[in-house]
């Protein structure tokens, strides 16, 4: 077991965002979208971009490669869906890849698209491991102008002749530092090498590391970066830790029971452990449910649904089955098992406190 991090990192209050800070110069009717976008935009009550999407979106909309530098939950998939709607309704003999690292990304840019893209000829399919890759191979004969996938089956398809990325002239690369740390850099490298020398590319990250800096300089050509990270970890998010004295399951159950908790994603470290955690609440009578690695990818999907529509208002989850998880009003996170490393916590917590709202992270710690 790696060695623990300093707990005094658990602890910070949050500063929440003031207006002045984050000074957003469009609205979403100053870009230049098809009239079914704005429609479609408009009818979610989306007016006013985000930071990212204020500063990228008409950049991303002339061509530009852009390397984008914010933190989860920032509205990230819109800057570049908006701009590949908008692309393929003007050429739609192209496609678009967008490359994702967990398969639960790539479900939630599917919908995400689907929604920008209501009333509009634009296709996307899904193409993730874990899943019924006959299906997968069906709707790629149906020619979609999107596909969504990770890495590893992404590859499979290209090498099986049944993708075809001679018209993709789009390329989107999201979440590439949590790509590199799962160790696809490979998979990557070879997706890049199969696409035309024209196109645009679009990257994103929470980190710039020397990693995700190598991929941006041999894939992007005088790329714009594009920053609104707001520090090492959320500013509106409160950090605090609990002692726990051996007693993690009663003290989480004390806590689950008070009112102020009412949409919370729990951390563990193991497949087994959250799998323990999850049968636990559900026998205490906690409307709880479980993903990660060993459930297959219709169940994972099941429980994520339920938990976006509060059939269930507490989720337990894996550092890696929880990647991509975007869920909006969580109120807390709770990491029962501290992470093995500070970049985990940073995207443990950025699951709450999202779109300016307050959220709150509590570590259990054992032995201070």
């Amino acid at each position: 077991m790696p060695k623990s991090l300093d707990p005094r990192f658990f602890v910070c209050a949050a500063t929440p965002v003031t207006e002045a800070e984050a000074i957003i110069r469009h609205a979403f009717s100053d870009f230049d979208l098809h009239p079914q976008v704005h429609t479609n935009l408009a009818s979610r009550g989306m007016v006013t971009p985000t930071q990212i999407q204020d500063q990228a979106l008409e950049h991303a909309l002339n061509g530009k490669d852009i390397i984008g530098l914010a933190d989860t939950g920032t509205g990230k998939t819109a800057t570049f869906a908006l701009p590949v709607i908008q692309k393929l309704l003007a050429n739609p003999n192209e496609t678009c890849l967008i490359v994702a690292p967990t398969r639960e990304l790539a479900v939630q840019i599917r919908d995400e698209i689907r929604a920008l893209a209501t009333n509009l000829p634009i296709y996307s399919c899904v193409l993730i491991g874990g899943s019924d890759i006959r299906r997968q191979l069906d709707d790629l004969r149906r020619r979609p102008h999107i596909y969504i996938g990770t890495p590893g089956r992404l590859r499979d398809l290209y090498n099986r002749r049944a993708l075809n990325l001679q018209n993709t002239h789009t390329v989107v690369l999201d979440e590439v530092d949590r790509m590199l740390d799962m160790g696809f850099v490979k998979e990557i490298t070879e997706l890049m090498s199969f696409l035309p020398k024209e196109r645009q590319t679009l990257l994103f990250s929470a980190t710039l590391d020397p990693k995700v800096e190598d991929i941006a300089r041999r894939f992007l050509i005088n790329p714009l970066k594009i920053s609104v990270k707001n520090g090492a970890t959320s500013h509106n998010v409160e950090q605090n830790i609990i002692r726990t004295h051996g007693n993690k399951m009663e003290v989480l159950s004390d806590l689950l029971r008070k009112e102020e908790f009412k949409k919370v994603l729990i951390f563990g470290r193991t497949k087994h452990g959250v799998e323990k955690i999850s049968i636990a609440l559900q026998n205490a009578g906690f409307p709880a449910d479980a993903i990660h690695g060993d459930k297959r990818q219709n169940q994972r999907e099941n429980v994520l649904r339920k938990f976006k529509a509060n059939q269930i208002n507490i989720l337990i989850a894996t550092d890696v089955a929880a990647r991509g998880i975007d869920v909006k009003d969580i109120s807390h996170v709770i990491n029962y098992d501290e992470p093995a490393t500070f970049d985990d916590y940073t995207h443990r917590i950025g699951r709450t406190g999202r779109a300016g709202k307050q959220g709150v992270a509590l570590t259990f710690v054992e032995n201070i």
